[in-house]
């Protein structure tokens, strides 16, 4: 990570233009915002109507295997079917990290002969693999630049 102080910040780069931005609302507490209207409460563990950080990040991981899979799923299974997407990891207190992120995709197959139900799953996988931006970004292990912006 890179850490500069600059008193102009640059304009940020992300999909068909959103803005994404959290702002402060209160001790270790706040609101994660997008330009479309989107809104996510962050905070330490002890406010139980938000997510901590860490929780976002799995989250984030679940939401977009979920994604990438959806039209495969849907596609085979209708568009009503049920799916669950657990995500867990315990933290390395000592390096402050994530060392591994465990998902556990859940929909049922009952419906399908064996040899759909193995066409589904590869390609499932194939789209989580190809298409699921954030678990390519965990897994490549992307650079983080920080900018601190002081005003004057």
């Amino acid at each position: 990570m890179t850490t500069q102080d600059q008193t102009e910040a640059t304009t940020p780069q992300n999909a068909n233009g959103t803005r994404l931005w959290v702002e402060r609302t209160g001790a270790r507490r706040y609101v994660g915002h997008n330009s479309r209207g989107g809104r996510v409460e962050i905070g330490d563990i002890s406010y139980d109507e938000a997510f901590t950080p860490g929780e976002l990040l799995k989250v984030a991981l679940a939401g977009c295997s979920g994604l990438s899979a959806d039209n495969a799923v849907a596609r085979r299974l209708g568009d009503d079917v049920a799916v669950t997407i657990d995500v867990e990891g315990l933290a390395d207190d000592d390096e402050d990290r994530y060392p591994q992120l465990v998902e556990r995709f859940s929909v049922d197959l009952s419906g399908l002969e064996p040899d759909q139900r193995e066409r589904l799953l590869t390609v499932m996988h194939r789209a989580i693999d190809q298409h699921c931006t954030v678990g390519r970004t965990l897994k490549a292990g992307a650079e983080v630049e920080l900018t601190v912006v002081g005003e004057r």
